[in-house]
């Protein structure tokens, strides 16, 4: 049966750095969005109940649906990027939920891109969307979160993917050098080796070391500020190479998945490079696939700018019927 638009919901984005949580209240709004750090909780129980405790309405929520930055296979759940930890059976049991839903954190951005608001996105480059055509979707944030939207008769079919652990390939020799040093760091060097927070260090790094200077102890932060990239030049060299590589990786994804509808880029770190990063070679890059490349020109490439879109997937997610 179809819920209740009167029933007070609870959904939570579980990332590696912050979880955060908000009711789905009467009238299907989403409120009472709050950020907790993970690093100041134990587990995902203590940062719940630090949040049901500010929350003096009533009733308390009885349904919930969870996004994690890690794969769901199973009742257990262990985050790729932080200790936490969980059983989803036992989450349901701690706080008496009568349904719990929980998925990958880049499948419930998936389910929210059809309905994305023109204000939550803007576009870099041409092409015009085909309807009921597959979407794809990925972003760099803690790490490098992969999905898709396939149309079936019953509705969109989100992709519960890993596609952020698909190994890396290069596209000019400089990248080639770059990927080389990286091997020998790490054991695979995946996409999210280099398209994510600590990518975009590792970039950094392994240019200063090609280069023979010392690097800065620069945070992702940093080096995506344009401020400090016009004074460092390294710093603006990873940021180029990161967003090329990015529309590499998006190229290759919207060619796997046929995304005519189009493919968008959320997570944490391109939504803050705003309108500069269509100054950027992503959507060259894109688009950079021989014969294919008028079939990438027609396809459009968004930026998210709506800041939790996962909440907007698990208000979708749970609006559905069983």
């Amino acid at each position: 049966m179809a819920l209740s638009p009167s029933a007070r919901r609870l959904i939570g984005d579980i990332g590696a750095t912050n979880a955060r949580f908000a009711l789905i209240s009467d009238g299907d709004r989403i409120e009472r969005v709050r950020v907790f750090a993970c690093d100041d909780y134990p587990s995902i129980e203590e940062a719940l109940a630090a949040y049901l405790a500010e929350d003096h309405l009533a009733p308390v929520p009885d349904e919930a649906a969870f996004a994690v930055a890690s794969p769901v296979s199973g009742d257990a759940i262990t985050l790729t990027n932080h200790p936490w930890s969980f059983t989803i059976s036992g989450l349901q049991r701690h706080f008496a939920l009568k349904r719990l839903l929980v998925i990958n954190d880049f499948t419930a951005n998936a389910l929210a891109m059809p309905h994305l608001a023109p204000a939550d996105r803007f576009a870099v480059g041409g092409g015009t969307p085909v309807a009921n055509a597959p979407i794809a979707v990925l972003g760099p944030g803690t790490g490098l979160g992969v999905s898709g939207l396939i149309p079936s008769p019953s509705g969109w079919v989100a992709l519960a993917s890993e596609g952020g652990h698909a190994t890396m390939s290069p596209a000019d020799e400089r990248e080639s050098v770059v990927l080389d040093r990286m091997r020998r760091r790490f054991d695979h060097v995946s996409a999210e080796r280099v398209l994510s927070g600590q990518g975009l260090v590792n970039l950094y790094n392994i240019l200063a070391e090609i280069e023979g200077v010392p690097a800065a102890p620069f945070t992702p932060a940093q080096i995506a500020d344009r401020h400090i990239g016009e004074s460092d030049a390294l710093a603006r060299t990873a940021l180029a190479m990161f967003c090329a590589m990015l529309g590499t990786v998006a190229g290759n994804l919207a060619l796997t998945l046929g995304a005519r509808g189009g493919v968008y880029i959320a997570g944490g770190i391109v939504p803050r490079l705003g309108p500069a990063f269509a100054d950027t070679a992503f959507r060259e890059r894109f688009e950079a696939k021989g014969r294919f490349q008028p079939y990438l020109a027609a396809i459009p490439t968004y930026v998210v700018t709506n800041p939790i879109p996962a909440f907007i997937g698990l208000k979708a997610l749970l609006d559905r019927k069983e």
